[in-house]
């Protein structure tokens, strides 16, 4: 499945309801989405992160977010949501790692 932003222009309250389902729905897919609203991927497999066409960074986001000299710690520092990000990302590393 391939979204391009597809919750950029809902509430955060109607994004977090679709984001759920996508998940639920879609677990066993590949699941490609280019967003702008970290919150919607912070729990994701991996983020890549790109600049003028270029990849940039690839890893977990919360692998990313423990370099704080990464692009995507910048992102998610910037966004004013790092604290909660950071959480977010570190309890579904941790949630993937102890369902292997």
């Amino acid at each position: 499945m391939l979204l391009d932003e597809a919750t950029a222009s809902i509430d955060y309250n109607s994004d977090t309801k679709l984001q759920q389902t996508i998940r639920e729905e879609f677990s066993g897919s590949t699941v490609l989405t280019i967003a702008h609203r970290l919150r919607s991927i912070i729990d994701y497999d991996k983020i890549l992160v790109m600049d003028a066409g270029e990849v940039k960074e690839y890893d977990h986001p919360y692998s990313l977010l423990l370099n704080k000299n990464s692009i995507f710690y910048s992102m998610c520092e910037d966004s004013g949501e790092l604290e909660s990000l950071l959480q977010l990302a570190k309890e579904s590393f941790v949630k993937k790692l102890n369902s292997k």
